[in-house]
């Protein structure tokens, strides 16, 4: 190795430290940049070949190396439709494209970021703080189903009601009621109400003449809201009649039969009811046996005039029994439907496996949307472009979807991996090396005109 080498390593080492502190500059400038992943650079020696004893150290190069899978700290920020990675992945975006008669276009390329500092623009899209759009699959929030893919719109249109089909129910009834007349219900005045055995192809409804013996001999099963198809809210209350007791010489079971209110009064004893036409029987245990299956269809109900059609009661395995209890009343464990009123959307959220879901004005919460977040086996070989994208390469591979153990955080962004004192540290180092270099490249020139001194 001569002078004129030596001089060539030199200005390849200040290109080289040239090279890192342009990266430093720019990891310390997007220190408080969402989602940024610094730039670390690595050196390479560039050796001449040459036999062993005539190897020189030889010249230098640097090259990038990204962080891509480094996380940097979440932080609250308290809206809903932020969100954070908490392991691996990146979500999904595209960026806008031109207009068209006020049509709004995305490119067609997938990009992917750790940037999630998304809201809701004027036009119901979901654009992270340096314009790019949210992409994934919108759902059906009627029926979770998926109804499309690419860029994320959340429409505020006005959720329709939904009508009340199923009565989620599970309860002990007493095995000694507690009443105020007879613990067992007999054959009123009016008629018979009561179903001993099996299902009643015509339920009996009590004659209002009959409603203070009904309730005298009754327990409450508890009441709900429930929804016509046009969201009408209607006041469903049940009761609970024992008609019937255990006795080996009668051949009978512990039986009881539900009823619920068609009518619902200003007090309870000017309402009218009607049983849903089924006996409940129960064996020395306390065990249902009938009837089996956990579901029975409860026709025509019709409560203040409003029709429900035919509801599902749906007791589920065990969901029904029959214990001691020491106060003789029905102790309600279950008591659900499934119809709501309509409703308008007020709030946005992310759990954690990535589902944008709308709080509603009747109080349902349900999934709108499903964030596209994508995994590659090289993460660090993506190509990074502004806006805190990435590009996909032929070294990071395809894109790989789904968490796979990762968990989207709401409300919450990821900071940028920049540590700031380290990059200063880094700084210094740089500096010095970059200044040893102009060293040895003054101390190579003044070789040299010793040299071109000696001819003359």
């Amino acid at each position: 190795m001569d002078v004129f080498s030596a001089l060539q390593t030199a200005v390849s080492g200040l290109k080289a430290q040239a090279f890192s502190l342009d990266n430093i500059s720019g990891n310390i400038a997007n220190a408080q940049t969402t989602g940024y992943r610094r730039i670390d650079t690595t050196f390479v020696d560039l050796l001449a070949e040459q036999p062993v004893k005539s190897q020189t150290s030889g010249s230098v190069a640097a090259y990038s190396q990204l962080t891509n899978t480094l996380q940097g700290n979440l932080t609250s920020t308290g809206i809903g439709t932020n969100m954070a990675l908490n392991g691996d992945g990146f979500f999904v975006v595209r960026i806008p494209g031109t207009d068209t008669a006020g049509q709004r276009s995305f490119s067609s390329e997938n990009l992917y970021t750790r940037r999630g500092d998304f809201t809701v623009d004027k036009d119901g899209f979901l654009v992270n703080g340096a314009g790019s759009y949210l992409v994934g699959q919108s759902l059906d929030p009627l029926t979770g189903q998926t109804t499309g893919d690419g860029v994320i719109k959340i429409s505020n249109q006005v959720l329709p009601a939904k009508a009340t089909t199923a009565l989620s129910y599970a309860a002990n009834l007493p095995s000694t009621p507690t009443t105020t007349g007879s613990a067992l219900l007999a054959a009123l005045p009016g008629g018979d109400v009561r179903v001993l055995s099996g299902t009643a192809s015509t339920p009996a409804s009590v004659a209002a003449a009959d409603t203070d013996g009904f309730l005298s001999s009754s327990i409450s099963g508890g009441s709900l809201t429930a929804y016509s198809s046009t969201g009408s809210p209607v006041n469903l209350q049940l009761r609970w009649a024992k008609v019937a007791s255990a006795d080996s010489t009668a051949g009978t079971s512990d039986t009881w039969n539900l009823f619920y209110a068609a009518q619902n009064g200003t007090t309870s004893a000017s309402s009218t009811w009607k049983n849903v036409g089924t006996a409940f029987t129960f064996n020395a245990s306390g065990q249902l046996t009938a009837p089996t299956g956990g579901t029975l269809a409860i026709p025509n109900v019709t409560v203040d005039g409003t029709s429900l059609g035919t509801l599902t009661l749906d007791t589920g395995s065990g969901g029904l029994t029959q214990y001691g209890a020491a106060n003789g009343q029905v102790t309600t464990n279950t008591l659900q439907q499934n119809g709501y009123a309509s409703g308008t959307l007020t709030a946005l959220a992310v759990t954690s496996d990535g589902k944008i879901t709308g709080t509603y004005s009747n109080g349902n919460d349900l999934a709108l949307a499903q964030v596209g977040v994508v995994r590659f086996n090289a993460p660090d070989a993506l190509r990074a472009e502004s806006l805190g994208n990435y590009a996909r390469t032929a070294d990071s591979g395809e894109p790989l979807i789904g968490l796979k153990g990762a968990t989207v955080v709401g409300g919450n962004v990821e900071q940028s991996n920049t540590d700031t004192a380290n990059e200063f540290s880094k700084l210094i180092i740089t500096q010095q090396a970059y200044s040893a270099n102009t060293r040895v490249m003054s101390t190579a020139q003044q070789m040299m005109t010793d040299l071109i001194n000696i001819i003359r």
